[in-house]
């Protein structure tokens, strides 16, 4: 958190007031509020193409929406990683020898 003085924490206790992080990290190039997005979602969409975009609610990330093409992409890349593991966990393990013509 903060290095902020015993002194001043107390005051701040006392008056009330409380620290939060002043930063959060969007991962977006495109943000949108949640009232711009419930008057024209279609547009929103338009505009983002692919690409994701963050929805904000009080200018925090409250939500991420991304097209069809995007989360089926998405989607496609963890059964990837899913399966990078199997074939990982797998080698170096028993193996048996085929030909082609008796498949």
């Amino acid at each position: 958190m903060f290095d902020i003085p015993k002194k001043a924490h107390n005051n701040a206790l006392n008056y009330g007031y409380f620290f939060m992080s002043l930063t959060q990290t969007i991962h977006a190039k495109t943000t949108v509020s949640m009232t711009d997005l419930r008057r024209n979602p279609s547009k929103i969409m338009e505009i983002a193409g692919d690409l994701p975009v963050a929805v904000l609610n009080h200018n925090k990330p409250e939500a991420y929406l991304l097209s069809a093409k995007a989360y089926e992409a998405l989607l496609d890349l963890i059964d990837d990683v899913s399966l990078i593991k199997t074939i990982q966990a797998r080698k170096g393990g028993k193996t048996v020898k085929v030909k082609l013509e008796e498949l």
